[in-house]
């Protein structure tokens, strides 16, 4: 059987990407192939939620207090997107490659209720330490999940007709995994999990209007106290630094993407001061808004 790092060559010859860098999705919406022929340094990066597997070159993620390592043979699940510090490195001189895979809300309440009828799961906060990234090596059952979803990528016939449900059961492969609690504790409405990540969804949503950590515990029905414990536990952040590295990392996009000018890219964000804008990017991606 050949290795995911070899069908992910294979998609790239196939679909002629071999010299494509970054991340594109695939025909089968909601899945995405990366590439990446260089090394990258440690930058911040806001991760989205989903599933990451690692077919070659590995990647390592930088916490306060701790590191993931993740490479060929790995997964990551993101319940939520997170803002995080992430360098990237070739092994051999071979291009970093992957894929990653959106989780729909509807399919993953529906595959929990599902599991929950056949078998009770521990979902209480206080049962399960749920955080916002966590990292595993694929199993058996999940490489060759992964190997079929590989396979129909290069036929557009196959990739419709089996493309989501082989998504779907890759989404029920990790809820049944040693990481399957970071997804499970999503679809718990009245958890404080699910409540951060419907704040998250506001945020990321509403980034450029005032946003108050008074009225987003509100939001959710949480005391300021403990939905500022609970967003951190998630998180890592603070629900203001959390706002300010998506309304940074927004405002890099528009001016690399957009060709927006500062003062712009910092109104559309939400920053009424462009010089504490300025300051502030600088300080975080360590280089000018001109300098990008």
């Amino acid at each position: 059987m050949p290795t995911i790092a070899n069908m992910l060559q294979q998609y790239a010859e196939h679909n002629l990407l071999l010299g494509f860098e970054g991340t594109m999705e695939t025909i089968i919406p909601g899945v995405y192939f990366h590439r990446a022929t260089k090394s990258s340094p440690r930058q911040p990066l806001i991760y989205n939620s989903g599933i990451i597997i690692v077919g070659q070159g590995h990647k390592v993620i930088h916490f306060p207090d701790h590191q993931i390592r993740y490479g060929e043979g790995d997964y990551l699940v993101l319940g939520v997107p997170v803002p995080l510090e992430c360098e990237a490195f070739t092994d051999n001189d071979l291009p970093v490659m992957g894929i990653a895979i959106d989780i729909n809300p509807a399919m993953l309440h529906k595959l929990v209720n599902q599991m929950i009828q056949h078998k009770p799961l521990a979902t209480s906060s206080a049962s399960i330490q749920i955080g916002a990234v966590q990292s595993a090596t694929l199993d058996t059952t999940m490489e060759l999940v992964t190997h079929r979803l590989l396979t129909v990528l290069n036929n557009p016939l196959e990739a419709e007709v089996f493309g989501e449900d082989i998504v779907k059961e890759l989404v029920y492969r990790v809820l049944c995994g040693p990481q399957g609690h970071t997804l499970i504790g999503l679809a718990m409405h009245d958890g404080h999990y699910a409540r951060i990540a419907r704040t998250l969804s506001t945020m990321h949503s509403n980034y450029a209007n005032q946003i108050t950590v008074e009225g987003l515990a509100e939001d959710v029905n949480m005391s300021v106290s403990s939905f500022h414990r609970a967003f951190k536990q998630v998180t890592f952040e603070s629900p203001l630094q959390y706002l300010k590295k998506v309304r940074l990392a927004k405002a890099k996009e528009l001016i690399i993407t957009n060709g927006s000018k500062a003062n712009e890219a910092a109104l559309k964000v939400g920053y009424t001061s462009a010089s504490q804008f300025s300051r502030e990017f600088k300080r975080h991606f360590n280089k000018t808004p001109r300098a990008c």
